[in-house]
Protein backbone atom coordinates (compact mmCIF):
# COMPACT_ATOMS: atom_id res chain seq x y z
CA UNK A 1 0.00 0.00 0.00
CA UNK A 2 1.45 3.24 -0.82
CA UNK A 3 2.00 5.79 1.98
CA UNK A 4 0.38 9.10 1.09
CA UNK A 5 -1.00 12.47 2.78
CA UNK A 6 -4.42 12.99 3.95
CA UNK A 7 -5.32 15.77 1.87
CA UNK A 8 -4.20 13.03 -1.25
CA UNK A 9 -6.48 10.59 0.15
CA UNK A 10 -9.68 12.82 -0.01
CA UNK A 11 -8.57 13.41 -3.38
CA UNK A 12 -8.10 9.98 -4.75
CA UNK A 13 -11.76 9.61 -2.63
CA UNK A 14 -13.26 11.84 -4.63
CA UNK A 15 -11.17 10.71 -8.13
CA UNK A 16 -12.88 7.21 -7.54
CA UNK A 17 -16.28 8.17 -6.47
CA UNK A 18 -16.30 10.42 -9.89
CA UNK A 19 -14.94 7.67 -11.67
CA UNK A 20 -17.41 5.28 -10.20
CA UNK A 21 -20.90 6.80 -10.79
CA UNK A 22 -21.54 9.49 -12.49
CA UNK A 23 -24.40 11.01 -10.89
CA UNK A 24 -21.06 12.67 -8.68
CA UNK A 25 -20.11 16.05 -9.45
CA UNK A 26 -18.01 18.44 -7.19
CA UNK A 27 -18.83 22.12 -6.72
CA UNK A 28 -17.63 25.01 -4.43
CA UNK A 29 -15.14 28.08 -5.10
CA UNK A 30 -11.87 27.70 -6.94
CA UNK A 31 -12.61 23.99 -7.27
CA UNK A 32 -11.91 23.96 -10.82
CA UNK A 33 -8.33 25.06 -12.79
CA UNK A 34 -7.26 25.76 -9.00
CA UNK A 35 -8.12 22.81 -7.79
CA UNK A 36 -9.21 24.52 -4.18
CA UNK A 37 -7.38 26.10 -1.79
CA UNK A 38 -5.82 23.31 -0.61
CA UNK A 39 -5.47 21.62 -3.91
CA UNK A 40 -8.09 19.01 -2.64
CA UNK A 41 -9.51 18.74 -5.83
CA UNK A 42 -6.09 19.24 -8.16
CA UNK A 43 -6.10 17.78 -11.52
CA UNK A 44 -9.69 16.33 -11.33
CA UNK A 45 -11.60 19.09 -13.60
CA UNK A 46 -9.08 18.40 -16.55
CA UNK A 47 -10.08 14.84 -15.79
CA UNK A 48 -14.03 15.10 -15.74
CA UNK A 49 -14.55 18.35 -17.23
CA UNK A 50 -16.58 21.87 -16.12
CA UNK A 51 -19.74 20.04 -15.96
CA UNK A 52 -18.99 18.05 -12.82
CA UNK A 53 -16.10 19.89 -10.89
CA UNK A 54 -18.08 23.29 -10.98
CA UNK A 55 -16.53 26.68 -10.05
CA UNK A 56 -19.59 28.77 -7.99
CA UNK A 57 -19.85 32.07 -7.30
CA UNK A 58 -18.64 33.27 -3.66
CA UNK A 59 -21.61 32.12 -1.75
CA UNK A 60 -21.90 29.07 0.23
CA UNK A 61 -25.33 29.76 1.01
CA UNK A 62 -25.95 28.74 -3.34
CA UNK A 63 -23.35 26.17 -3.20
CA UNK A 64 -25.63 24.24 -0.51
CA UNK A 65 -28.68 25.31 -2.17
CA UNK A 66 -27.51 23.83 -5.39
CA UNK A 67 -26.61 20.69 -3.60
CA UNK A 68 -29.91 20.19 -2.03
CA UNK A 69 -31.62 20.72 -5.27
CA UNK A 70 -29.23 18.61 -6.72
CA UNK A 71 -29.71 15.40 -4.89
CA UNK A 72 -33.45 15.98 -5.03
CA UNK A 73 -32.91 15.45 -8.68
CA UNK A 74 -30.95 12.04 -7.71
CA UNK A 75 -27.99 13.31 -8.12
CA UNK A 76 -24.76 13.22 -5.60
CA UNK A 77 -23.21 16.26 -5.20
CA UNK A 78 -19.79 17.22 -3.44
CA UNK A 79 -20.18 20.42 -2.09
CA UNK A 80 -16.98 21.95 -1.04
CA UNK A 81 -17.11 24.89 1.22
CA UNK A 82 -13.56 26.29 1.60
CA UNK A 83 -13.12 27.19 4.86
CA UNK A 84 -15.28 25.57 7.90
CA UNK A 85 -15.69 29.29 8.61
CA UNK A 86 -17.44 30.54 5.68
CA UNK A 87 -20.47 27.74 6.52
CA UNK A 88 -22.74 29.92 8.25
CA UNK A 89 -24.21 31.87 5.49
CA UNK A 90 -25.73 28.44 4.43
CA UNK A 91 -26.57 27.01 7.83
CA UNK A 92 -30.58 27.46 7.50
CA UNK A 93 -30.29 25.39 4.10
CA UNK A 94 -27.88 22.46 5.87
CA UNK A 95 -30.12 22.57 9.02
CA UNK A 96 -33.81 23.56 7.74
CA UNK A 97 -33.75 21.44 4.48
CA UNK A 98 -31.16 18.98 3.84
CA UNK A 99 -31.94 17.78 7.50
CA UNK A 100 -35.39 17.63 7.72
CA UNK A 101 -36.23 16.77 4.05
CA UNK A 102 -36.78 13.00 4.78
CA UNK A 103 -38.50 13.48 7.95
CA UNK A 104 -40.62 16.09 6.70
CA UNK A 105 -41.54 14.17 3.68
CA UNK A 106 -42.25 10.60 5.25
CA UNK A 107 -39.22 9.31 3.68
CA UNK A 108 -40.03 10.19 0.10
CA UNK A 109 -37.27 12.50 -0.20
CA UNK A 110 -33.89 11.96 0.52
CA UNK A 111 -30.91 14.50 -0.11
CA UNK A 112 -27.78 12.20 -1.01
CA UNK A 113 -25.03 15.33 -0.91
CA UNK A 114 -21.78 15.60 0.96
CA UNK A 115 -20.43 18.63 2.36
CA UNK A 116 -16.87 19.25 2.86
CA UNK A 117 -15.15 22.14 4.64
CA UNK A 118 -11.63 22.25 5.96
CA UNK A 119 -11.58 23.30 9.76
CA UNK A 120 -9.49 24.13 12.82
CA UNK A 121 -6.57 25.84 13.57
CA UNK A 122 -2.75 25.51 13.40
CA UNK A 123 -1.99 27.20 10.24
CA UNK A 124 -1.95 30.92 11.05
CA UNK A 125 -5.50 31.55 9.26
CA UNK A 126 -6.44 33.84 11.94
CA UNK A 127 -10.11 34.55 13.30
CA UNK A 128 -11.74 33.70 9.91
CA UNK A 129 -10.08 30.62 8.83
CA UNK A 130 -9.19 28.51 11.96
CA UNK A 131 -12.71 28.12 13.59
CA UNK A 132 -14.13 24.14 14.75
CA UNK A 133 -18.16 24.27 13.82
CA UNK A 134 -18.94 20.55 14.76
CA UNK A 135 -20.69 20.86 17.65
CA UNK A 136 -23.13 23.21 16.28
CA UNK A 137 -24.32 20.89 13.43
CA UNK A 138 -24.06 17.65 16.24
CA UNK A 139 -26.92 18.82 17.38
CA UNK A 140 -29.25 18.29 14.41
CA UNK A 141 -31.18 15.29 14.02
CA UNK A 142 -31.18 14.05 10.35
CA UNK A 143 -27.38 15.12 9.80
CA UNK A 144 -24.53 12.62 9.98
CA UNK A 145 -20.94 14.41 11.35
CA UNK A 146 -17.94 12.84 10.08
CA UNK A 147 -14.35 13.98 11.14
CA UNK A 148 -11.09 11.61 10.02
CA UNK A 149 -7.61 11.65 11.43
CA UNK A 150 -5.80 9.21 9.02
CA UNK A 151 -5.01 9.24 5.63
CA UNK A 152 -6.88 5.64 5.12
CA UNK A 153 -9.90 6.53 7.20
CA UNK A 154 -10.15 9.75 5.14
CA UNK A 155 -10.63 7.97 2.38
CA UNK A 156 -13.07 4.98 3.13
CA UNK A 157 -15.33 7.77 5.01
CA UNK A 158 -15.86 10.42 2.15
CA UNK A 159 -16.36 6.94 -0.45
CA UNK A 160 -19.24 6.29 2.08
CA UNK A 161 -20.60 9.40 2.50
CA UNK A 162 -20.73 9.98 -0.77
CA UNK A 163 -22.89 6.69 -1.32
CA UNK A 164 -25.27 7.84 2.03
CA UNK A 165 -28.56 8.25 1.27
CA UNK A 166 -28.67 11.56 3.51
CA UNK A 167 -26.65 14.55 4.31
CA UNK A 168 -23.09 14.18 5.39
CA UNK A 169 -20.89 16.87 6.73
CA UNK A 170 -17.62 16.10 6.00
CA UNK A 171 -14.46 17.82 8.37
CA UNK A 172 -11.33 17.92 7.52
CA UNK A 173 -8.82 18.66 10.24
CA UNK A 174 -6.29 21.06 7.60
CA UNK A 175 -3.30 21.30 9.63
CA UNK A 176 -2.88 17.58 9.17
CA UNK A 177 -3.93 17.91 5.77
CA UNK A 178 0.13 17.00 4.88
CA UNK A 179 1.56 16.50 8.02
CA UNK A 180 -0.48 13.36 8.44
CA UNK A 181 0.31 10.56 6.73
CA UNK A 182 -0.27 6.67 6.28
CA UNK A 183 -0.82 3.45 4.12
CA UNK A 184 -4.10 3.58 1.88
CA UNK A 185 -4.78 0.83 -0.51
CA UNK A 186 -5.34 1.31 -4.22
CA UNK A 187 -7.87 -1.20 -4.09
CA UNK A 188 -12.02 -0.28 -3.72
CA UNK A 189 -12.65 -0.07 -0.32
CA UNK A 190 -14.97 1.83 2.05
CA UNK A 191 -15.06 2.79 6.07
CA UNK A 192 -18.28 2.74 7.32
CA UNK A 193 -19.81 5.42 8.93
CA UNK A 194 -20.75 5.82 12.68
CA UNK A 195 -18.43 3.40 14.48
CA UNK A 196 -15.69 4.64 16.53
CA UNK A 197 -11.91 2.97 16.41
CA UNK A 198 -9.81 2.44 18.88
CA UNK A 199 -6.63 3.12 17.66
CA UNK A 200 -4.31 2.48 20.51
CA UNK A 201 -5.03 -0.25 23.55
CA UNK A 202 -4.19 0.79 26.94
CA UNK A 203 -5.49 -0.23 30.63
CA UNK A 204 -5.06 3.00 32.79
CA UNK A 205 -7.48 5.30 31.26
CA UNK A 206 -9.08 6.24 27.95
CA UNK A 207 -8.63 9.11 25.93
CA UNK A 208 -11.14 9.96 23.69
CA UNK A 209 -10.35 12.71 20.52
CA UNK A 210 -10.98 13.55 16.55
CA UNK A 211 -9.57 14.98 13.64
CA UNK A 212 -5.91 16.77 14.44
CA UNK A 213 -6.46 15.70 18.45
CA UNK A 214 -6.51 11.93 17.31
CA UNK A 215 -3.43 12.29 15.95
CA UNK A 216 -1.64 14.17 18.87
CA UNK A 217 -3.41 11.78 21.20
CA UNK A 218 -1.75 9.03 19.82
CA UNK A 219 1.29 10.89 20.34
CA UNK A 220 1.09 11.97 23.78
CA UNK A 221 -0.08 8.80 24.90
CA UNK A 222 3.44 7.01 23.43
CA UNK A 223 4.79 9.98 25.05
CA UNK A 224 3.25 8.89 28.80
CA UNK A 225 3.96 5.16 28.06
CA UNK A 226 7.56 5.53 27.59
CA UNK A 227 8.23 8.17 30.20
CA UNK A 228 5.37 7.60 33.14
CA UNK A 229 4.70 3.66 32.69
CA UNK A 230 0.68 4.98 31.86
CA UNK A 231 -1.13 3.05 29.53
CA UNK A 232 -3.86 5.41 27.79
CA UNK A 233 -6.34 3.78 25.53
CA UNK A 234 -6.99 6.34 22.62
CA UNK A 235 -10.76 6.39 20.86
CA UNK A 236 -10.82 7.93 17.67
CA UNK A 237 -14.07 9.14 17.03
CA UNK A 238 -14.04 9.27 13.56
CA UNK A 239 -18.06 10.19 13.47
CA UNK A 240 -19.46 12.45 15.77
CA UNK A 241 -23.92 11.93 14.74
CA UNK A 242 -24.49 9.62 14.89
CA UNK A 243 -22.07 8.62 18.10
CA UNK A 244 -20.63 5.27 18.93
CA UNK A 245 -21.95 4.50 22.50
CA UNK A 246 -21.08 1.18 22.43
CA UNK A 247 -17.42 1.68 21.58
CA UNK A 248 -17.24 4.57 24.10
CA UNK A 249 -18.92 3.04 27.00
CA UNK A 250 -17.27 -0.49 26.46
CA UNK A 251 -13.41 1.36 26.91
CA UNK A 252 -14.46 3.03 29.80
CA UNK A 253 -15.79 0.09 31.70
CA UNK A 254 -11.81 -1.17 31.27
CA UNK A 255 -10.33 1.45 32.23
CA UNK A 256 -12.25 4.03 34.38
CA UNK A 257 -10.49 6.66 33.48
CA UNK A 258 -11.78 9.22 30.88
CA UNK A 259 -10.49 12.25 28.97
CA UNK A 260 -12.01 14.10 26.41
CA UNK A 261 -9.63 16.06 23.89
CA UNK A 262 -11.34 18.75 21.17
CA UNK A 263 -9.58 21.49 19.71
CA UNK A 264 -12.83 23.56 19.65
CA UNK A 265 -13.81 26.14 23.01
CA UNK A 266 -14.11 23.91 26.08
CA UNK A 267 -17.56 25.52 27.24
CA UNK A 268 -20.66 23.44 25.36
CA UNK A 269 -17.93 21.68 22.97
CA UNK A 270 -18.99 18.20 21.83
CA UNK A 271 -16.51 16.73 24.47
CA UNK A 272 -19.45 17.80 26.85
CA UNK A 273 -21.92 14.95 25.04
CA UNK A 274 -19.28 12.49 25.28
CA UNK A 275 -18.91 13.42 29.04
CA UNK A 276 -22.67 13.54 29.89
CA UNK A 277 -23.21 9.70 27.90
CA UNK A 278 -20.18 8.23 30.01
CA UNK A 279 -21.76 9.99 33.65
CA UNK A 280 -25.28 8.71 33.15
CA UNK A 281 -24.61 5.35 31.42
CA UNK A 282 -21.46 4.51 32.75
CA UNK A 283 -21.48 5.67 36.01
CA UNK A 284 -21.00 2.91 37.66
CA UNK A 285 -17.68 2.55 36.00
CA UNK A 286 -15.96 5.70 36.89
CA UNK A 287 -12.86 5.53 38.95
CA UNK A 288 -11.96 9.44 38.63
CA UNK A 289 -13.94 12.56 37.35
CA UNK A 290 -14.48 12.69 33.81
CA UNK A 291 -11.96 14.82 32.50
CA UNK A 292 -12.13 17.18 29.04
CA UNK A 293 -9.24 19.25 27.66
CA UNK A 294 -10.08 21.68 24.72
CA UNK A 295 -9.61 25.47 23.52
CA UNK A 296 -9.87 28.09 25.55
CA UNK A 297 -13.60 30.17 25.76
CA UNK A 298 -12.10 33.09 23.66
CA UNK A 299 -14.11 33.71 19.75
CA UNK A 300 -11.54 31.98 17.66
CA UNK A 301 -7.91 30.95 17.35
CA UNK A 302 -5.87 34.12 17.07
CA UNK A 303 -3.25 35.41 14.42
CA UNK A 304 -0.65 35.80 16.17
CA UNK A 305 1.55 32.82 16.48
CA UNK A 306 2.78 32.85 19.79
CA UNK A 307 -1.28 33.54 20.82
CA UNK A 308 -2.42 30.61 18.65
CA UNK A 309 0.20 28.25 20.45
CA UNK A 310 -1.49 29.37 23.44
CA UNK A 311 -5.08 28.45 21.92
CA UNK A 312 -3.93 25.19 20.51
CA UNK A 313 -3.72 21.62 22.44
CA UNK A 314 -0.72 19.95 21.27
CA UNK A 315 0.56 17.02 22.13
CA UNK A 316 2.65 18.11 25.42
CA UNK A 317 -0.49 19.54 27.16
CA UNK A 318 -2.24 16.50 26.13
CA UNK A 319 0.20 14.42 27.74
CA UNK A 320 0.20 16.85 31.23
CA UNK A 321 -3.45 16.19 31.14
CA UNK A 322 -2.88 12.23 30.96
CA UNK A 323 -0.38 12.65 34.07
CA UNK A 324 -3.12 14.89 35.76
CA UNK A 325 -6.10 12.17 35.55
CA UNK A 326 -3.52 8.77 35.59
CA UNK A 327 -2.38 10.70 39.30
CA UNK A 328 -6.06 10.16 40.55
Amino acid sequence: MPEMTLIDAIRLAMDEELARDKRVFITGEDVGKRGGVFRATQGLVEKYGESRVVDSPLAELSIVAVGIGAALAELRPICEIQFADFIHPAFNQIVNEAAKMYYRSNGQWRVPMTIRAPYGGGIGGGLYHSQSVEAFFCHVPGLKVVIPSTPYDAKGLLKSAVRDPNPVLFFEPKKGYRSIKGEVPMDEYTVPIGPAAITREGTDLTVYAYGMMAYYCLQAAETVAREDGISAEVVDLRTLLPVDKDTILSTFKKTGKALIVHEDNLTLGYGAEIAAILSSDGFEYMDAPIMRYGGPDVPAVPFSHPLQEAFMPSPAKIVHAIRTLAAY
